[in-house]
């Protein structure tokens, strides 16, 4: 009997040892895969705009000035390395019968460059001395057809005097002699005497 009380005994301890209340810890947390960022737009490569920015100023283009004989004439803004054909086309081509002679459309662009179509480039102004000084152009100069800069090349016609020579022909609609010239402010008979030789109506 003693035994199998100290075997009863043995087997109620093991039996309440193992339902005791245990302390239940919560379970760890895994750590998870770092998320990953998202890489921002390269800051070298900013998108291109297709409008252009303010004052039509964007990296890779230029600004020309296409006038004379073509069909939209104005101010035109073209990819950097556009040639005088694109500019063209830019400004609607040009009109029919304009004499295209040493118009070269294969030449590249330069912003800020001017285009003139059909219109003929002014005479050169004649070149002076290499001591100084003015020389008269080839030939007598046309009084009712110069220019400011070829009336310069007359011998003490500077811009000013050039200038009261232009506002005497438009005001008298042109000369019709060349004694018109001593009219004309700030030329007296001295000045006139210079002239008169180098000078037609």
């Amino acid at each position: 009997m003693a035994v199998v009380l100290v075997v009863a005994a043995g087997f109620a301890a093991q039996h309440f040892w193992a339902g005791r209340p245990q302390t239940v810890r919560p379970p760890e947390v895994v750590a998870g895969s770092p998320a990953v960022a998202e890489p921002d737009p390269s800051p070298g490569r900013p998108p291109t705009p297709s409008g252009g920015g303010p004052g039509g100023e964007t990296d890779g283009r230029i600004v020309v000035d296409v006038s004379g004989k073509v069909r939209q004439p104005g101010i035109h803004r073209l990819p950097t390395g556009s040639r005088v054909a694109d500019a063209l086309r830019a400004a609607g081509g040009i009109k029919n019968g304009t004499d295209t002679t040493g118009l070269n459309r294969a030449r590249l662009l330069t912003d800020g460059e001017q285009v003139v179509v059909g219109i003929p480039a002014p005479p050169p102004a004649a070149t002076g001395p290499a001591g100084g000084g003015s020389a008269p152009a080839a030939g007598p100069v046309s009084l009712n057809s110069a220019t400011a800069e070829q009336l310069e090349t007359l011998p003490g016609v500077g811009p000013v005097l050039a200038q009261h020579i232009l506002d005497y022909r438009a005001e008298h609609g042109g000369f019709r002699s060349i004694d018109e010239l001593r009219e004309v402010n700030g030329i007296g008979d001295r000045r006139f005497a210079d002239l008169q030789s180098l000078v037609r109506p």
